[in-house]
């Protein structure tokens, strides 16, 4: 995947652009599920699983993914799953743990004709393979083959990339002092981050002001 630089940070990132025009970050927490994506197609198995809690980026980076190698992404409520990746040699389903109870059988199929033919899955989910909820013996003991890489949370110095990017993005240059403020409030999770210089942004342009530290704190007093 390509990798390019970003002028507006102040801070080292690696880049990688996505389908949503949103580039995505890389850091300690994901680095390792980057360096897996980046060895596509050498994956030991047809199935190669990113886990992480809600709002880790796995789904940011999937779709980093597709836009890089052309990934069909796959719905299991369909007839034949493997047919919806048509000439593609890669495909992805996202957030698996939402239907790996009622599809298992299909999710075996399509572990047994990516094989076959030389393709490759990425699976997004929020636990390990080993803590999903499997029942069937021939799929349990396949998934046990696939490499599973976890994404942790944003760590400060990430956190405070994305908040920054997030506003230049706005084309909105924010004081230091705010970044930091909202830093020391907010969650680790890139959701909350793009949430709140949305809303940020709303109330500064509905309010017509600039953005401070009082009218983020006014912010954060309503998402209590």
């Amino acid at each position: 995947m390509t990798v390019t630089q970003s002028p507006q940070l102040p801070l080292n990132f690696d880049f990688r652009p996505s389908m949503s025009g949103e580039d995505f970050l890389v850091s300690e927490c994901n680095a390792q599920a980057v360096a897996w994506l980046d060895r596509w197609p050498d994956w030991p198995s047809p199935f190669t699983v990113i886990y992480g809690e809600a709002g880790c980026g796995k789904t940011h980076l999937a779709e980093v993914f597709r836009e890089a190698t052309g990934a069909a992404l796959i719905d299991l409520d369909s007839d034949d799953p493997y047919e919806m990746m048509g000439a593609a040699k890669a495909g992805v389903i996202d957030d698996i743990e939402r239907v790996i109870d009622a599809k298992q059988q299909a999710l075996f199929h399509l572990f047994n004709s990516a094989k076959e033919n030389g393709a490759h899955v990425l699976i997004t989910a929020k636990t390990a393979p080993a803590q999903w909820n499997v029942s069937l013996a021939d799929l349990k003991s396949r998934l046990g083959t696939a490499p599973a890489i976890e994404i942790g949370q944003p760590d400060d110095r990430l956190m405070l990339a994305i908040v920054v990017k997030l506003f230049s993005d706005r084309q909105i240059q924010i004081d230091p002092e705010v970044s930091t403020y909202m830093l020391s409030r907010m969650e680790r999770s890139f959701d909350q981050a793009r949430r709140l210089v949305s809303e940020i942004d709303r109330q500064s342009l509905s309010q017509k002001r600039k953005i401070t530290i009082p009218l983020v704190r006014s912010v954060f007093q309503k998402e209590e």
